[in-house]
């Protein structure tokens, strides 16, 4: 699944972060398919956690920079998809690895990567836009 100018929001600094996390999702893809996704699964976990904190942090000020009216909305989807992502790292951690887990850490990357940035992430490259940024 990877990274297409479809998914372009139109501003660089947060189209080259997504494009980070799209190759890192390709890798966990890639993983499943040599039946090694157990052992990325952990590895990549522990990027999403640490990574995503970073992204969020600068599409946030990046929104509040421009006052972006949907600044709450999308603080809000952050808060839950790392809430989300705890939770994923805790059951993996309880589990073992357990392929329910992996298949759930897969879904949730893909719905993330996909859904928010199609349905929210883009709607701040086009506010960016009627303020010529």
């Amino acid at each position: 699944m990877p990274w297409t100018p479809n998914l372009s929001v139109g501003v660089r600094e947060i189209d080259d972060q997504h494009k980070l996390l799209f190759e890192k999702a390709e890798l966990l893809f890639e993983a499943g398919k040599r039946n090694q996704a157990k052992e990325y699964i952990g590895e990549l976990l522990e990027f999403l956690d640490s990574y995503t904190k970073k992204h969020f942090a600068d599409e946030e000020s990046y929104m509040q920079r421009i006052h972006y009216p949907g600044y709450a909305e999308q603080k809000a989807a952050h808060t839950t998809f790392i809430a989300q992502l705890q939770k994923l790292r805790s059951d993996y951690a309880a589990s073992g690895g357990n392929i329910l887990v992996i298949i759930s850490a897969n879904q949730i990357v893909v719905d993330w990567l996909t859904k928010h940035i199609s349905n929210m992430d883009k709607k701040i490259g086009e506010f960016a836009k009627t303020l010529g940024k």
